[in-house]
């Protein structure tokens, strides 16, 4: 079986990285290695961490893209997959990673994404960040979308792709401190289909929380539209606040 490598970047992710690490050690079969990439963490992360036996990288620089990176560079598995530490994974996440990957017309793959809290499950927003995997493809690049197979992915669906693509398209792009994964999905287009597998994981629900689930839907939309017709994404960050 290939062997895959699940990667985390975290900053200040003390409260929900626990519990998602102990998510990963129930994975049967199990993964490759974990990487939990610390973006200079101020709180426990890096402990929790350390505690688990996982695999624990200090980034020289924060940003999603950087850290992401930088544990692609250090994981030794054949497939990457890239997680969220507030996002937990089904038991068998590995098996559908592979068996997803197993034909070579699949270049990227990533999951349906549950936002979920204590006491509710933000149903109207995950439709809406499901639907938007399809809708914004076929917006801004129809060609791909029909021809190709594109799909946006997102990084709350546990993106994941051969670390040969992953390092053959150049990666995360570094400059990007929002739609990165986005940015990824493009470039991974040109080797194969990005596909969105029919199961579920559950993300933290902690920025619709904070925002409301109209606002923050609202704000999806709008970084998105804006991305697709070529708006810079340091001028989105702006709309994108760090929630923890």
């Amino acid at each position: 079986m290939a062997r895959v490598s699940i990667i985390l970047p975290t900053l200040n992710e003390a409260a929900a990285l626990g519990r998602t690490l102990r998510c990963l050690s129930l994975l049967d079969p199990p993964a490759w290695e974990v990487v939990v990439v610390d973006g200079g963490s101020q709180d426990e992360t890096a402990a929790i961490a350390q505690t688990m036996g996982v695999k624990v990288i200090v980034s020289e620089q924060a940003g999603r893209s950087i850290q992401l990176n930088r544990g692609a560079e250090v994981a030794t598995g054949d497939i990457l997959c890239f997680l969220h530490a507030d996002t937990l994974v089904p038991d068998d996440l590995v098996a559908v990673i592979v068996t997803t990957l197993a034909g070579s017309t699949v270049a990227c793959g990533g999951f349906i994404s549950l936002m979920t809290g204590a006491e509710t499950t933000r149903w109207s927003v995950s439709l809406h960040n499901y639907l938007k995997t399809y809708y914004a493809p076929l917006l801004f690049h129809p060609y791909l979308f029909w021809c190709k197979g594109l799909r946006l992915l997102f990084g709350d669906q546990v993106m994941f792709c051969r670390r040969a693509d992953f390092h053959g398209c150049g990666g995360f792009d570094p400059a990007l401190p929002i739609m990165e994964e986005a940015d990824l999905c493009l470039k991974l287009s040109r080797y194969g289909r990005i596909r969105q597998v029919n199961r579920v994981v559950q993300s933290s629900d902690r920025r619709v929380a904070k925002w409301g689930a109209l606002k923050a839907t609202a704000i999806y939309a709008y970084i998105g539209f804006l991305w697709g017709i070529g708006v810079s994404a340091t001028y989105l960050k702006r709309f994108y606040e760090d929630i923890r």
